[in-house]
């Protein structure tokens, strides 16, 4: 089967500022059947028609006057059921140690994005994969990605990763959009009372829980949590 996953980011600073605004990093992923990006991109169409929201769907510009349209869009998310799902992967800076990753933070930021990945790709299917744009010191980040997903996984098939700008591409500011809920929670940041609390309250009404870090085996909305000092 045919897949495609569209990736974000959420604090990229942690692994390079002294002073990062957070303390976890936040890369996450959406993952879908490429048979059904069509009948997504046109029903979020819709409710751009419906709501007159035209500009780009990120986290940042959940406000008061655009809170029914992002509802909505929560609600279209779980509309397809276990065929749109969300994975992400959260950092703890205070764990981190960038001895381990060359005293490199770009280096650290896509062995991250491989455990991302790497544990949702299953035997016998093909992989589409498509990343917000970013500026890398070294431009062989993603094939060298791209070569170490397909080395660990032989029996699947990682047919294509690439870079396309964000505001091109409807489901990567899906994912922007359930990456950015997850923050909240993990780095703490949400406030009561804001349009921002009530996508997360619709988000967590519809999952029957609060985002946190998850079971490994939650496959609708998953969060990990990754333990970088060890343990169980």
């Amino acid at each position: 089967m045919k897949f495609e996953v569209y990736c974000d980011e959420a604090n990229p600073d942690v692994l390079t500022s002294s002073k990062p605004r957070a303390r976890h990093l936040m890369i996450g992923s959406l993952w879908l059947p490429e048979e059904l990006r069509n009948e997504i991109k046109s029903r979020v169409g819709a409710l751009r028609e419906r709501h007159q929201a035209w500009g780009e769907i990120k986290w940042s510009k959940v406000s008061p006057n655009r809170r029914d349209f992002y509802l909505e869009l929560i609600d279209l998310f779980f509309a397809h059921g276990d065929n749109l799902r969300f994975r992400c992967i959260a950092v703890d800076r205070t764990q981190l140690n960038l001895a381990l990753h060359d005293n490199d933070g770009e280096l650290g930021f896509y062995k991250f994005y491989y455990q991302l990945l790497h544990h949702w790709i299953l035997d016998f299917n093909t992989y589409r994969i498509f990343c917000d744009i970013k500026s890398n010191r070294d431009p062989r980040r993603l094939p060298a990605l791209a070569r170490c997903l397909t080395r660990a996984n032989l029996t699947s098939k990682i047919d294509d990763i690439q870079s396309l700008p964000s505001q091109e591409v409807v489901l990567t500011q899906l994912c922007d959009l359930l990456l950015g809920a997850a923050s909240s929670r993990i780095n703490d940041t949400l406030r009561d009372g804001t349009a921002k609390a009530s996508v997360v309250q619709r988000l967590e009404s519809a999952l029957g829980r609060t985002l946190a870090p998850t079971h490994k085996g939650e496959e609708k909305f998953n969060i990990f949590k990754i333990r970088l000092q060890g343990g169980w």
